[in-house]
């Protein structure tokens, strides 16, 4: 039974400005991800050349950190574990070169200030690449 003579159904409408929405990301998608298949696809050979070695390795300087604190730069052991004694231990294994790298290989369980003091000490020698060793599982 309709109870509503006078009143006209409207017709149901379907949106597809979403739908165009979507399928314009997808078509995106595909034409980037087609693009980045065929660079890896190019066979490139690269040009050869002959270049001198460096003559100089770069200066690298070992300091050790153990657990309790104690420090070793370059296999001589810091008895006074202060910022000053560790500057003076850096200049001296630098042996006046240039742009050292100091590579920290602290003990897991070491503190961070043992480490930081390290840091404090490259600082103040003027040593700015300082990097942190570590191990693999």
């Amino acid at each position: 039974m309709n109870f509503q003579r006078g009143r006209k159904h409207e017709d149901l409408e379907m949106n597809l400005v979403p739908l165009i929405d979507v399928l314009l990301v997808i078509i995106i998608f595909l034409v980037v991800s087609a693009t980045f298949s065929r660079v890896n696809e190019l066979q490139i050979n690269l040009p050869t050349a002959q270049a001198n070695s460096p003559e100089e390795k770069p200066l690298v300087i070992n300091v050790g950190v153990d657990a309790g604190g104690h420090y070793v730069v370059e296999k001589d052991s810091v008895p006074d574990g202060s910022v000053a004694a560790l500057t003076s231990a850096l200049q001296k294994a630098a042996n006046g070169g240039k742009e050292p790298t100091i590579v920290i290989n602290a003990d897991a369980k070491t503190t961070h200030q043992s480490v930081i003091n390290v840091m404090e000490a490259a600082r103040e020698a003027g040593y700015t690449h300082i990097t942190f060793a570590t191990q693999t599982n």
